[in-house]
């Protein structure tokens, strides 16, 4: 049974970087897309990035374009966002989740497993 556990969220100022690490347990790493979400307070949780197998077709939502980076190292079964120039509007719950078929789309439905999150919190 896959499992995911997420670190390296934290509170940070505007203009900041963070990266997060999302380690997986279980299963066949290489063989799943990854994906990356974020909750709002309030808010619903929304697709943030993806990435396939082999580390291609990588996928990002427009908001964070040129700003986020997503990758994955498969030997240590770990995916990441790597995040800079961070703004206030990024503050949010971030979730990695497992593609177990690699279908590859950006609605939560398609993703199977997903980890607790970790928060992100970014001042002005």
């Amino acid at each position: 049974q896959v499992q995911l556990v997420e670190s390296g969220g934290g509170l940070v100022q505007a203009g900041d970087s963070l990266r997060l690490s999302c380690t997986a347990s279980g299963g066949t790493f290489r063989r799943y897309a990854m994906g990356w979400f974020r909750q709002a307070p309030g808010k619903e949780r929304t697709f943030v990035g993806h990435i396939g197998r082999g580390g291609r077709n990588i996928r990002y939502v427009d908001s964070v374009k040129g700003r986020f980076t997503i990758s994955r190292d498969d030997d240590k079964k770990q995916v990441y966002l790597q995040m800079n120039n961070l703004k206030p509007e990024d503050t949010a719950r971030y979730y990695c989740a497992a593609d177990l078929n690699a279908i590859l789309t950006t609605v939560e439905f398609s993703f199977d497993v997903w980890g607790q999150g970790t928060q992100v919190s970014v001042s002005s």
